[in-house]
């Protein structure tokens, strides 16, 4: 490292991995919460011989540094923290004087604290901070990422699972994977081939997935994934606290289907059907939002008390889940690793296609995004949470004439087609499902007047004129609008 390089790099306000001390003659007090902080956040530089004064930065050296140097890694290699610590330690000779370098990296064995562990910290912005008792656990769980929500329930059985959900799940997997060994097995066998559960008892991942709430709560109280429409760009400026609150679902199966059905919302996608005659959901940018939604379920600390949420504002999304990655999240970007939390349900989610085979599915979100909207999405990640945001924006040139184009072609063929005005009775049906696109048939009879048989009968009058589209499964699907009338 040149002068220059460390001189810039220091003055950049937006570091936080580098922490410099004065250190003229010996190691300052402060410096084993900075080795506390980077071993339990994400690793760090700690620099001896330089001065801060407000946001310039002087060279000054040291005055013994090969006995700061040995004082500091016998320090770390001894007992006064509760781990082993070996930085890696970098000498430079500027004609200011000496400067050490000690990279601390980031610890396997978090929390790491000195004395005892009320001296446990963490690295937040550019500074040290004491940590709480609650990141403290946040760490202990942490040491056993990836195998916690792998283990049996005592006393559990897949009599604690939601039959219904197992039926979707096994039908969804049919669809997506028509030719998969899996879809041949009994449903103890495909239970104990996806590790949801084992010799008869369930895993946590099998529970969250698919099991009845009741018997979640009783593991999990307070089990939710908490969605929020807030009319405003922050809490603060929203005239009522939110919109729109999606309810409990039953499992993570459940909310999987419901948070994606009120995500697809907030895109204005057009309409096209795939060679099979069904709605496409073939968009990168709803891609990406799958992606996220995914890697919430997937990566979520379930042990923790705090709940994984979803807000959707009028200038963004955020996707927030407890829990800390595996790695620097700047690696896992780079590299792509799959590290998943809670790798059982990675695996479920994969069966279903509903996953990155690999990685987090980083790129696939942020090329998705920014072919919709231009903007990349934001990553943010500490020792408790990892945090996902999507700007909103107003659609590209392309993708807007792409919307125009289907728009003309589909009003096209509503023009040729329908030849007629609508009924009262159609007109009527067509309000309310705009009103409200999950709107349903029984609803419609009740609204409009007539028996759920004529209900029926005009809503294939409406789709064969191309008025309506229904789009998902009979039940959890919604109704699509093609033209204006």
């Amino acid at each position: 490292m040149t002068r220059e390089t460390l001189i810039k790099k220091l003055e950049d306000i937006e570091w936080e991995d580098f922490e410099v001390k004065e250190a003229h003659a010996e190691l300052p007090k402060n410096i084993w919460e900075t080795v506390s902080a980077f071993s339990n956040t994400s690793g760090g530089w700690i620099m001896l011989g330089i001065k801060q004064a407000g946001k310039k930065y002087e060279i000054k050296g040291v005055a013994n540094p090969e006995k700061l140097e040995q004082d500091f890694i016998n320090t770390l290699r001894g007992d006064k923290f509760n781990v082993k610590i070996r930085p890696l330690c970098r000498k430079y000779n500027f004609p200011e004087g000496t400067v050490l370098a000690f990279y601390i990296p980031l610890s396997d064995k978090k929390p790491v604290y000195y004395n005892t562990q009320a001296n446990t910290f963490i690295r937040t912005g550019s500074g040290d901070q004491k940590a709480t008792k609650e990141e403290i656990d946040a760490m202990y769980r942490d040491q056993a990422f990836g195998t916690q929500s792998s283990k049996v329930i005592p006393d559990s059985s897949i009599k604690h699972l939601h039959a219904g959900s197992l039926e979707q799940y096994r039908q969804y997997v049919r669809r997506s994977s028509p030719e998969h060994a899996y879809n041949r097995l009994t449903d103890e066998d495909f239970l104990s081939k996806l590790r949801m559960a084992v010799d008869g008892q369930l895993t946590y991942c099998g529970l969250l997935f698919l099991g009845t709430n009741d018997a979640i709560q009783m593991h999990f109280p307070d089990f939710r994934i908490d969605y929020l429409e807030i009319p405003g760009t922050s809490y603060s400026d929203a005239k009522v606290r939110y919109t729109f609150r999606l309810d409990e679902q039953e499992n993570l199966w459940q909310y999987f289907f419901a948070l994606f059905n009120r995500l697809r919302q907030q895109l204005d996608l057009p309409f096209k059907l795939t060679a099979d005659g069904f709605a496409s959901e073939d968009y990168p940018q709803l891609g990406a939002l799958r992606e996220a939604l995914v890697n919430l379920l997937m990566h979520t600390d379930y042990f923790s008390p705090a709940k994984p949420r979803i807000r959707v504002f009028d200038d963004r999304m955020e996707f927030l889940n407890p829990g800390a990655l595996p790695e620097p999240l700047e690696k896992i970007m780079a590299e792509d690793l799959s590290l998943p939390r809670n790798p059982i349900l990675a695996k479920l989610f994969r069966v279903a296609r509903l996953a990155e085979n690999a990685g987090y599915g980083f790129d696939k979100m942020v090329d998705g995004w920014q072919s919709y909207t231009g903007i990349t999405p934001e990553f943010t990640s500490d020792t408790s949470f990892t945090k996902s945001v999507f700007p909103k924006a107003i659609q590209s040139k392309k993708s807007t004439e792409a919307t125009e184009k289907v728009g003309d072609r589909v009003g096209e063929k509503v023009g040729d087609r329908v030849g007629e005005n609508l009924t009262d009775n159609q007109q009527l049906m067509v309000t309310l499902i705009r009103e409200d696109p999950y709107v349903s048939a029984k609803k419609l009879a009740e609204k409009v007047g007539i028996s759920s048989r004529k209900i029926e009968e005009n809503i294939k009058k409406l789709k064969d004129k191309g008025v309506i589209a229904r789009i998902g499964p009979a039940k959890g699907g919604y109704w699509k609008i093609l033209t204006a009338l």
